[in-house]
């Protein structure tokens, strides 16, 4: 390392004085005009990361959901999953440190990782549509240069797809080709090899998809991916980012979150319809019925979809094999329902946040995963593909290899790094396609609690601690008892409270056998945390 260019190069990107950054699930995120000494110092660290590990590892430029003015950066690791919980501390330490320390907390980091500076490293960088995104790759570009690292910069892509490369490029080209055409073509043939066996009865009007690309990369990818699938879904994209800004009253944080239709999308009654959010990574579905009532279908029942799917597959094949599904506290309580009673799948809860499910996910041969937000993938063991991959070649027994060669082919259409918008929506429909289902029928499978989700501010958030999965809080003294009393007033009803990872704020969650219900119980509990909890202002009104 030359302490000079390092110096050189730092004093090019400057840290704001005063300016603190956590490196949280998403990395980071704040206003891009306040991250360019961060970029160029996870330039830094993705040097670092790669020679401690000797593997390819990622660097996206993207804020996710958030407005046009952010930004933000995440680092991938080998196989395509999150930052190591340990690193995420030392990107936070780099990115805080001041420039003086630079070289001392460099080095640390190298003692601590036990990174060897005479190894290669070699760096995948992407970023999304945003206006700062470009410029401020540019300084991650920096920063892997003064470490002396090689980089290919993949110019826009969605964040599941630079997941997909690096994983692609670290098992040396068994996950896929790690370039763009590798991904479409990947996806398109497993796509187009399910739904071949879909009868020509499955109605023009049933292939029709209204996306609403929230004004973000996911319109230009799924326009380069078009000409892969000839006509077999017919897909109209909407807020495709020519007119409007990002996420803006649009995207499937926005729709989920307000339960109502993107700006941009002129919906039919029953006709089809799904948002991604800025960088691709989360689905959601919705319609509206013929007497002009909207229908979400959040990511519990894509989950509840694609389970019933799989099971009906894996009971084919005949194989002891295990799959459960993961949740978290916000999943609502008709779908766990569902799941465990009525299809008889073991559902386990566990943290908010990806990172949390995709671990607990890897402890079975099939593990479905989605947060309720739409973010969510399925995972299968090596034992699991591999024993698929076997019977879809050499078992003799027609209906079981015919259901091995569908899950053979779910394998390939799942992107297992991550979240993938993309190949969720191509999983959602060629499930719905094989199954004959219409997005009613889906939405039939169960009725979700009435819920309400409300936040208060408090004056510090880590007065409130949480056990169970988020699902019950140790403290302040006296909160969880108040919870319970309250809780017993109304059917149907749970509740639960969990400080923001990023903000001093306390989430919410409440859900009943009404709306009415819902709502009453989501009140009394904030103003529990109100008197308990240190709440700011006013107290909560109803």
């Amino acid at each position: 390392m030359d302490s000079e260019v390092l110096k050189k190069y730092s004093a090019l990107h400057p840290k704001p004085a005063g300016l603190t950054l956590q490196y949280g699930t998403a990395g980071f995120r704040a206003k891009a005009e306040q991250l360019d000494h961060v970029m160029f110092r996870m330039g830094l660290l993705a040097v670092l990361r790669s020679k401690a590990v000797v593997s390819t590892i990622g660097i996206m430029v993207t804020a996710s959901h958030n407005p046009e003015e952010d930004n933000g950066v995440k680092l991938v690791d080998p196989l395509g999953e999150m930052l190591h919980p340990s690193w995420e501390e030392y990107a936070t330490q780099l990115a805080n440190a001041e420039e003086r320390e630079l070289q001392e907390v460099i080095t640390e980091i190298c003692q601590k990782a036990a990174v060897n500076q005479h190894k290669d490293a070699s760096v995948f960088i992407g970023r999304d549509t945003r206006p700062s995104s470009e410029k401020l790759l540019q300084s991650v570009i920096d920063g892997i240069f003064v470490l002396g690292g090689q980089y290919h910069d993949y110019g826009l892509v969605t964040t599941p797809q630079l997941h997909y490369m690096v994983c692609c490029q670290n098992t040396q080209g068994q996950y896929g080709k790690a370039t763009l055409e590798g991904y479409y073509e990947k996806l398109s043939k497993a796509f187009m090899e399910l739904i071949k066996e879909v009868n020509t009865g499955f109605g023009e009007s049933q292939r029709h998809l209204k996306i609403d690309c929230a004004n973000g990369i996911g319109a230009l990818k799924l326009s380069e991916m078009e000409p892969y699938f000839r006509k077999e879904v017919l897909i109209h994209l909407c807020n495709d980012g020519t007119k409007e800004k990002l996420n803006h009253l649009c995207g499937a944080d926005f729709v989920k979150v307000h339960q109502k239709p993107p700006r941009g999308l002129d919906m039919k009654p029953n006709e089809r319809c799904c948002s991604f959010d800025g960088d691709a990574d989360r689905i959601v579905y919705y319609y509206k019925d013929t007497t002009g009532h909207f229908h979400l279908i959040d990511g519990d029942k894509i989950a509840t979809l694609i389970s019933i799917f799989l099971k009906e597959l894996l009971a084919k094949v005949g194989q002891p094999l295990k799959m459960a599904v993961v949740q978290t506290a916000y999943a609502n309580g008709s779908s766990t329902r569902y799941l465990e009673e009525t299809l008889k799948v073991p559902v386990h809860c566990v943290k908010t946040g990806v990172k949390h499910l995709h671990h607990k996910a890897q402890e079975f041969d099939v593990g479905v995963y989605f947060e309720a937000n739409g973010h969510g993938t399925v995972l299968f063991s090596k034992a699991a593909e591999t024993k698929i991959r076997q019977l879809a070649k050499e078992e003799k027994d027609d209906e079981k290899r015919e259901a091995a060669k569908v899950l053979e082919n779910m394998i390939d259409l799942i992107n297992q790094t991550v979240g993938d918008a993309v190949s969720d929506m191509l999983v959602i429909e060629a499930i719905l396609a094989l199954k004959g289902l219409t997005v009613q029928q889906w939405d039939g499978l169960y009725t979700d609690l009435p819920n309400r989700l409300l936040k208060k501010k408090v004056a510090d958030r880590r007065v409130i601690d949480t056990m169970d999965a988020e699902r019950r809080a140790v403290t302040p003294p006296g909160l969880q008892e108040k919870i319970d009393e309250l809780v017993k007033k109304y059917k149907l009803s749970r509740a639960f409270v969990r400080p923001s990872g990023t903000e001093d704020v306390v989430r919410i969650y409440a859900e009943a056998d009404t709306q009415e219900n819902a709502d009453a119980l989501a009140h009394e509990v904030s103003l529990a945390v109100y008197h308990l909890a240190g709440g700011k202002g006013a107290p909560p009104q109803p």
